[in-house]
Order: structure tokens, then C-alpha cells, then sequence
């Protein structure tokens, strides 16, 4: 087996102590840090449909993501020395009135392992706070929001109204317990996942990258 098809078996078994010295190694033996990252991201999206369908579960998919954390740790310094260009910044949070935040580390982590720059708002975030993210940051190309109770969807919808009015061209993906395809179409979102395991694979869509 390849040293690339050692950290993508190890990625997706979340074993996350030998992760970053099979990275190293695939390294050391020649292997292109983009290719090792693209490896461990293909991982990640087996992850996530395991996810979506069923076969796993949060804790499963969280050693997952630690363990893909722990090999890009390894790779950030040398990916910074080529050049490598990240797919852009992704603003995410959960709105206001929602303190739930499992189902949004879980998204970060995922987008993050697809190669978007996140920057995590937390939870119970208002509509301007969005906004003003999207001011602070260099090269958003997604918002992504969820709410995870009933009681905040019209803030979610608040969430999307705002943006769009303050950057008609932004996109924006939506996700969360009650939320619906038919709801995000409703309040204007871009995109909409029904899942974390689905939000990379979407938010990657709604950009135009395969």
C-alpha cells in the first residue's frame, strides 16, 4: 500500500496518534502535500457518506475529523511555502436565539477539511454579526448558518435577508434539525444540507467547484 493510502485508511479510522507520522513519512518519500491533503479530503467525503447514510455516527465522524486535523497540522507549513490557494473563506455560525453548536463544529470541521479558511461566529449569532464578518474577511465566497430549534428559523431567515441585501452575489447554505429544502428555497439561501456529512460536497456546489 502506498504511503498515501496509509493516511487515507488511517483518516478514515480515525487514528488519529498515527496520522501525522504517515504524513510525514508519504512526505519524506516524495508525495506532493496537495496530494496527501486531496487523499485525506476524499477520506473525509467516504466519512461523510457514511454519515449520511446511516453507517456512523457523530462520535465516529468527530475521530475522523481529529484525525485529518492532526495530519494537516503536519502539512500547513509546507503547503504555505508552494503557494497551495485554499477554495476561499467560508463565514459560519449558529443564529440567533440557538446555542446549539455540535452540529456546527461538525460542519466547520468538514468544510475545513475541504479546503475552505473557516471562521467560526459560535453560536447564537445575530444577523449583522454575519455581515460585518463578511466585511472583515478577504475572500468569502460562502456563509454558511443553522439553526437547530424551531423558534430560530425566522432568524435564519432574517440571517439570509440580511446578507443578501447587504451582498446580493453572496452565497449562502443553510442547515439544521427543522430546516427543509423547501424552507431554504422560501427564505433565499443558495444552498441547503441535510447534514453535516452532505455540507462540504454542497457548499463546494453552490461555489461551482467540483
Amino acid at each position: 500500500m502506498s504511503k498515501i493510502e496509509d493516511v487515507k485508511v488511517l483518516v478514515e479510522t480515525g487514528k488519529s496518534k498515527k496520522v501525522a507520522a504517515a504524513v510525514q513519512e508519504a512526505l519524506d518519500a516524495g508525495e506532493k502535500a496537495q496530494d496527501i491533503l486531496n487523499a485525506m479530503i476524499a477520506s473525509m467525503g467516504v466519512v461523510g457518506d457514511k454519515f449520511s447514510s446511516g453507517e456512523i455516527f457523530v462520535p465516529e465522524m468527530l475521530i475522523a475529523a481529529k484525525a485529518m486535523s492532526k495530519g494537516v497540522e503536519v502539512l500547513k507549513p509546507v503547503m504555505a511555502g508552494d503557494g497551495s490557494s485554499s477554495l476561499g473563506t467560508c463565514i459560519m455560525g449558529t443564529v440567533a436565539g440557538d446555542l446549539h453548536d455540535i452540529g456546527k463544529n461538525l460542519v466547520v470541521m468538514m468544510l475545513e477539511s475541504a479546503g475552505f479558511d473557516m471562521v467560526d461566529l459560535g453560536v447564537d449569532v445575530p444577523a449583522e454579526a454575519f455581515v460585518q464578518a463578511v466585511k472583515e474577511n478577504n475572500n468569502v465566497v460562502v456563509v454558511a448558518c443553522s439553526g437547530l430549534l424551531t423558534t430560530t428559523m425566522p432568524a435564519l431567515k432574517e440571517v439570509v435577508q440580511t446578507i443578501k441585501a447587504a451582498y446580493p452575489d453572496m452565497k449562502v447554505i443553510v442547515g439544521g434539525a427543522p430546516v427543509t429544502q423547501e424552507y431554504a428555497n422560501e427564505i433565499g439561501a443558495d444552498g441547503y444540507a441535510p447534514d453535516a456529512g452532505s455540507s462540504a460536497a454542497k457548499a463546494k456546489e453552490i461555489i461551482g467547484v467540483k
